[in-house]
Parts: structure tokens; sequence; C-alpha cells
């Protein structure tokens, strides 16, 4: 897969030691702690991260716990390790790659699948041997997708991936250069959907060179990542995996079992249960086209759905 969140394993034990000195609490610790106690909120490098771990953390605040925040804590391979030895309380994860990064670390062979309460199941099987659990998983998901633009999508009916089987042979595929032998991506689309492209160009992983090739017509299909902010900024639109070629990365959070009391539980399952795609794409939107703060964001929407 070409996920985001899921970066080369093996990160050393300097790097692990950052999670200590090199990012401090934005939210800033309070001077005295609640009776209800302190949770440590960790976020990824990216803005959808952050915007996340400050709706359970602002959640938290608001039902009169401490919170600290470690935004930009790194990738996954010094996050998940934190909460493992307690420097952190919780994360925004992902079903479908943090499963995927576990069983890497415990060599066991990826289990990550379409159904993301099965993928949630597997993590827990997993972690709770750890003092983690992963909660709820939300509707709100941020995984692998293909996109068209708006124009193609209305010329040619276009909703599903199923769709593109009556323009494919015309079409140019537009992804990561190792995309024809990944079975998430050209392969995936050939083998489950049996699209088969005119062309192929290797460009990024949703990214900035995919989004001009897009402008510039060099590509009618392309990978992006679900819930990114650019695809509504392009004009583009997502199709349905409607064949579920793509594990289900859906939202869900990590969290120490020690700090998953009942209520905590409830809350952060509450929020995941009005967390959906369309909502994380136009914050993804505005913190990283429009340059909102993701705080502010998230506090936003805490606001607006009752938290």
């Amino acid at each position: 897969m070409y996920l985001k969140r899921i970066l080369v394993l093996g990160a050393s034990m300097v790097a692990l030691a950052l999670v200590t000195t090199s990012c401090g609490s934005t939210g800033g610790p309070s001077s005295s702690a609640s009776p209800k106690g302190t949770v440590t909120v960790a976020s990824f490098n990216f803005s959808e991260s952050i915007i996340l771990a400050h709706i359970y953390g602002g959640a938290l605040k608001n039902k009169d716990y401490t919170v600290n925040y470690r935004d930009k804590l790194g990738n996954r391979e010094i996050v998940e390790p934190a909460l493992e030895n307690g420097q952190i309380d919780l994360y925004p994860g992902y079903a479908a790659t943090d499963l995927n990064f576990v069983d890497k670390r415990q060599g066991v062979d990826l289990e990550a699948g379409t159904d993301a309460a099965t993928n949630v199941q597997k993590l827990n099987a997993r972690l709770s041997s750890k003092g983690i659990k992963a909660l709820d998983a939300s509707p709100a998901v941020d995984q692998n997708a293909f996109a068209v633009s708006k124009a193609a999508a209305d010329q040619n009916h276009l909703v599903k991936l199923s769709d593109v089987s009556a323009v494919a042979s015309g079409w140019t595929l537009g992804g990561p250069p190792e995309c024809p032998q990944r079975p998430f991506c050209q392969q995936g689309l050939e083998s489950v959907y049996g699209l088969h492209f005119k062309a192929f160009k290797a460009l990024d992983a949703g990214g900035p060179l995919t989004y001009a090739a897009f402008k510039s017509g060099a590509i009618n299909i392309g990978l992006v990542f679900s819930s990114d902010g650019g695809i509504s900024a392009n004009n583009l639109v997502v199709l349905e995996d409607d064949k579920h070629l793509q594990q289900a990365d859906n939202i869900v959070p990590l969290i120490r079992t020690a700090v998953a009391n009942s209520e905590v539980s409830a809350l952060l399952n509450s929020i995941d249960a009005k967390l959906n795609t369309p909502d994380l794409t136009a914050m993804n939107k505005s913190a990283d086209i429009d340059k909102q703060d993701p705080a502010d964001l998230a506090a936003t929407w805490l606001k607006n759905h009752g938290f």
C-alpha cells in the first residue's frame, strides 16, 4: 500500500529518544492536574493526525481531564512504541495500517482486510498484552483511492471503479513508480476490476505531481488518499471501491488501557461515531490548502457536534 502513515520499519533508538526531547506540549499542561487525571495525546507529522488528536484531546479537556499534546511527534516507529512505554496515552490510528505495523513488528503475515471491525478485533488481539486497546473504528477513512476529474466523472457517468471499464482502454493511469507491481494499485485494478489502461504514468502517491498531471491532462485517473484536502481543491471525484480492493483504514483511537476508563472510552467512541470522511476531507483542505490552524479546526468540529 502507499499509505502516508506507514514508513520503513527499524527506526533507531536515538529517534525513539526524541519522544521525550523534541516535541513539546502545544496544549500546555495545567498548573494543577485534574482529579480525573492527565491524558497525553500524540499525533503524526501531518495535518489530519493533528486535527484528530485535538478533537480527541479537546473533548477530554471539556470533560475536565488535563490534556497534554505531543503534536508532530514523529512517524509510527516513534509514536506506537511511545504508547507501549507509557510516554503517551493516546493517538489517532488507522485500523489497517496499525494492524499491519504490529504484524510486521511481531514477524507475522499481514492480516489487514477490507472490514474495519475485523481489523480492530485483530489489532486488539495483538495489543492486549501490551496494555493498549483500539476503540471503535470510525466511518471516517483515509486509505488508497482512485480519483478522476469531476468533468470526466460527469461525462462518463462514473460513480464507482467498476464504471471505469467502459473507458479504461483509452485512459492513462497515474501513480507512484511501483504501482504496476502492487496489489493495491494497477495490479489490483487489473485483477479485481478487469481494468486495462492504455498507459501508465509514474508520478507520486497522491501528491503534487499527481494533481499537476490531472491539471495538464497527462492522466485520466490517479491514486490519491481518500481524505486528502487536495481532492476537492483540484475538483476531483473519488470513485467508490465497490469491489473492496483496498484494506479498511478507518480512523480508530489507540489508547493505554490504564487510561481507557468507561467515561473516556464512551466519549472517544461517540466522537468516532460522528466523524465521517467528507468532514475529515474538508478539515484537511482547510489545514493544508487554506492554511488554517488544525487545533482551531478541531475546536470548531467539537463545538458543531456537541462535544
